[in-house]
């Protein structure tokens, strides 16, 4: 895991401008998350990106990112993307690894606080072919966790009071944009 101290090494910085680049183009861009330009503004979101190479080195990261989040103020860091590159590159593997990553919130008591929401280059919703377009919601440069306080997700809510179509509308977006779209973005293939 990258320790803030300690400077990014150059292949680590590719992966936090890849993942900006995702944030700003698509899911800012593209409105698939109207809470992201906020935080993005302010600069309170962590970019970490773990040298993880097993899915139990990555837990530790994970945990030890769960720690800082929990103990920093949200003026300061509201959100953490927490960036994996070398590690659970698979979908079918980094899927069943959220399971893990659900049973590590609860047991550092995290319960209500925070929450692990999931992005990967290959992500593909249930009941979709993996070259869907509205896969591409949650699809990354690479694999990445995000740890949301659910404090700031209530707030937002309020002032997206139609939270629970977000879902259906980024659906429709990614349709009418289509393969082509996402790839003018500079978004890697469907």
């Amino acid at each position: 895991m990258r320790i803030d101290q300690e400077p990014l090494a150059a292949v680590d910085e590719d992966v936090v401008a890849a993942t900006r680049a995702w944030l700003e183009r698509a899911v800012i861009g593209l409105n698939l998350c109207p809470f992201a330009k906020a935080v993005h503004v302010k600069n309170q979101i962590r970019y970490a990106v773990s040298a993880a190479q097993t899915p139990g080195d990555l837990l530790a990261d994970l945990v030890a990112e769960l720690h800082i989040l929990r103990a920093a103020d949200s003026s300061e860091i509201d959100t953490t993307l927490l960036v994996h590159p070398r590690v659970l590159a698979d979908f079918l593997d980094y899927n069943d690894f959220l399971e893990l990553a659900d049973a590590a919130v609860a047991g550092e008591g995290l319960e209500g606080e925070i929450q692990v929401a999931s992005f990967h280059p290959h992500y593909q919703f249930a009941g979709t072919r993996p070259e869907d377009v509205e896969n591409c919601s949650n699809r990354s440069p690479y694999p990445t966790l995000h740890l949301l306080r659910e404090a700031s997700i209530e707030r937002a809510v309020v002032v997206f009071p139609d939270a629970g179509q977000i879902f259906e509308r980024n659906i429709e977006t990614l349709r009418r944009l289509g393969h082509d779209g996402w790839r003018r973005l500079g978004m890697a293939k469907p």
